[in-house]
């Protein structure tokens, strides 16, 4: 006879960790996540139900599959996974179980989630991230978001912090650079309407026009110079 674990009925939803790419729709009014390893051709929402990536009819978590979103309960565990070269575009992600889940050592794979935080690491030149910025691939529909700094930006499509959190809706907060989970610069956004923006935010969206601007200026002044060059 094989012995079964009880079944948890918890008071307050687990706590989980995971990695994961931003992601911006094609027409840039909608956000959220794409998975690093399984499951991500499937972009998900701050709050989304998983569904089976053979393309089974049946509910996730199913023992027998390995559907479901995946997740880890040790945050350090989540955070050592940015350290390979594939994953350091990622962000990572403090998520709330929800629904059915099966526990396992290091983590859950359960039916729904909701992103509660999302960490953006650094721009890929060391300084603090302000924005997310066309990372160059993506999905069908969706293109793929880096954190970039406000001199990195240049003339890609890019999205301020403040912008994803309020685009992504369902209290989504997101901590830019090297801000931990919750910590200063925390841009919140309930159900989709951002709360008035404070200091930081109001900043880092004013460095994200300048960068614009000053890449405008440079493509302006070099056509001049083309074309002054050119009647010469």
């Amino acid at each position: 006879m094989r012995l079964r674990l009880p079944a948890e009925r918890p008071t307050e939803p687990p706590t989980g960790y995971k990695i994961a790419h931003p992601v911006l729709s094609q027409d840039g009014t909608r956000a959220g996540f794409t998975g690093v390893s399984l499951g991500g051709a499937l972009p998900y929402g701050v709050l989304d139900d998983a569904s089976c990536v053979y393309g089974l009819r049946h509910r996730p978590p199913v023992r027998r599959c390995d559907c479901g979103f995946h997740c880890v309960h040790d945050r350090a565990a989540a955070e050592a996974l940015l350290c390979t070269a594939e994953h350091r575009g990622a962000v990572l992600l403090e998520v709330s179980v929800l629904g059915a889940y099966l526990r396992f050592e290091r983590g859950f794979r359960y039916a729904r989630q909701r992103v509660r935080t999302a960490a953006a690491g650094p721009c890929g030149c060391g300084a603090r991230a302000v924005a997310l910025a066309d990372a160059g691939w993506g999905r069908p529909g969706w293109r793929v978001l880096a954190a970039v700094c406000a001199g990195c930006v240049r003339g890609r499509t890019a999205v301020s912090l403040a912008g994803f959190a309020r685009l992504a809706g369902h209290g989504l907060r997101m901590t830019p650079g090297d801000g931990g989970a919750g910590g200063a610069g925390a841009v919140a956004a309930d159900s989709g309407l951002a709360a008035d923006p404070g200091v930081p935010e109001l900043v880092a969206e004013a460095a994200l026009l300048q960068a614009r601007l000053d890449w405008f200026q440079s493509q302006l002044a070099r056509l001049g110079d083309r074309e002054g060059g050119g009647q010469g």
